[in-house]
């Protein structure tokens, strides 16, 4: 049995590490080390309950539904089990899973559900830090050619998704997705601490886009 933070942590790094399969879509432990990391750090600043928010960050992707066939609660579920069979605490194995289920971008457009707890605004805004800045372009154009997607069309415009169903059917290039989701989170940031810093990636993303069209709708950059 699990008793102090430290103990729970270590093991579930462990665990999720072992868990996390091969991967070239950007969704690797590598990234979750990195929400893991970030999320700390948020939820230090903010005041949030370390425990449940490190546990949410280190198992936000243990099934991710864009990779394990589409079921939203694969990870949630596993999670709960793994969670409440270790610290036999009911209570933190729900609120992790729930945090898992609540996070997720669902459409540009789509309703907004319940308002996220503290600790489901930490993990969430780690996760979606991760998504954007330098990693951001990195992981986006690695899950692109993983589903292999274009990387960019004249002809197929950029789509602001009504709800989470046309958001998951989507089927377009990994130009617009910044577009369709990455450009949109900086503003949708819910902490202080995280707010700040996807400023400075926020603008690297612009940056990035703005060179991208002067090296392909004009050929070459002169400057």
């Amino acid at each position: 049995m699990l008793n102090t933070h430290d103990e729970i942590i270590k093991a579930a790094r462990l665990y999720v590490q072992t868990e996390m399969p091969e991967d070239y879509t950007g969704h690797d432990y590598l990234h979750v080390e990195r929400v893991w990391k970030l999320a700390k750090r948020i939820a230090s600043e903010c005041g949030a309950n370390a425990t449940i928010v490190e546990l949410a960050a280190l198992f936000h992707d243990i099934s991710d539904y864009k990779l394990n066939g589409g079921s939203e609660t694969a990870g949630p579920d596993k999670a709960r089990l793994w969670i409440e069979a270790n610290t036999q605490s009911r209570t933190i194995a729900d609120t992790v899973a729930q945090i898992i289920l609540d996070i997720p971008f669902r459409g540009a457009l789509s309703p907004t559900g319940a308002p996220l707890s503290l600790e489901a605004q930490c993990v969430q805004d780690a996760d979606r830090l991760d998504a954007i800045g330098a990693i951001g372009i990195a992981r986006a154009f690695a899950f692109g050619g993983a589903m292999k997607q274009p990387m960019m069309s004249a002809e197929i415009k950029p789509q602001l998704h009504l709800s989470f169903d046309e958001y998951r059917q989507k089927n377009g290039t990994t130009v617009n997705h910044f577009h369709e989701k990455l450009l949109l989170l900086c503003s949708r940031m819910n902490t202080a601490p995280a707010r700040q810093i996807a400023e400075k990636r926020h603008a690297f993303m612009l940056e990035f886009l703005d060179r991208l069209t002067c090296e392909t709708e004009i050929g070459v950059c002169m400057e």
